[in-house]
């Protein structure tokens, strides 16, 4: 092999090395010109949905929320959040005729009792009430049961640890029987809403005149 044979393949050799260079240069800021191209298009379609949110007022769901009556269920706005069962339990209580006739004092078309009639029988009503709470006080705490080891599920036995939930029956309860449902649940959820809804609305009555 002769110099000059030598020098054109040096010059070859460099002028494969310069194209390969070259090319790896233009995928590179190919790519690079793509990936920009796809940043812009999802900042666009971000833009797009935020706008298309406002006019429409249709915005992202919101977190799931328990119910208020902590039974272990979800919750929701349209219910009061309240879950399913409750908002019926909820539904029934008001459409019985004993509580809307608590809940709804409509015009009397019977003579108005003297103020000082109406006052003892206030006051009589309000002392048998405070009996009745009392007794039923005392009842509860001599009837109930001792309660049974907080690390355990009292259904299957299972051992929970800080991972067991909580009834409203003072039971623990792993996640399998952590429901009404699953387990022999012994609290009176619809007593208890019975009397949530009885005090946020009081009885409202109308003031007491003597007749003429």
């Amino acid at each position: 092999m002769t110099n000059k044979d030598g020098i054109v393949l040096k010059a070859q050799a460099q002028l494969d090395q310069l194209t390969q260079k070259t090319w790896d240069t233009i995928m590179f800021l190919t790519v690079f010109s793509n990936l920009g191209t796809w940043c812009l298009l999802i900042a666009m379609a971000q833009e797009s949905w935020k706008q298309e949110s406002e006019e429409t007022g249709v915005h992202a769901p919101e977190a799931p929320i328990l119910c208020i009556n902590n039974c272990g269920f979800f919750g929701s706005s349209m219910t009061n959040n309240m879950c399913s069962k409750c908002y019926r339990d909820f539904i029934k209580l008001m459409e019985n005729p004993a509580v809307e006739k608590k809940l709804i004092i409509g015009p009397s078309s019977s003579a108005v009792p003297p103020l000082e009639a109406a006052k003892r029988d206030d006051a009589t009503a309000a002392a048998a009430a405070a009996e009745a709470v009392a007794v039923d006080n005392r009842q509860a705490a001599q009837e109930e049961p001792p309660k049974p080891p907080s690390n355990r599920c009292l259904t299957c036995r299972k051992k929970v640890g800080l991972t067991g939930f909580q009834c409203r029956c003072g039971g623990t309860f792993c996640s399998m029987h952590r429901y009404t449902d699953s387990h022999q649940c012994t609290f009176d959820y619809k007593t208890a809403a019975r009397e949530q809804i009885a005090k946020q609305n009081p009885v409202v009555m109308a003031e007491k005149i003597n007749k003429i």
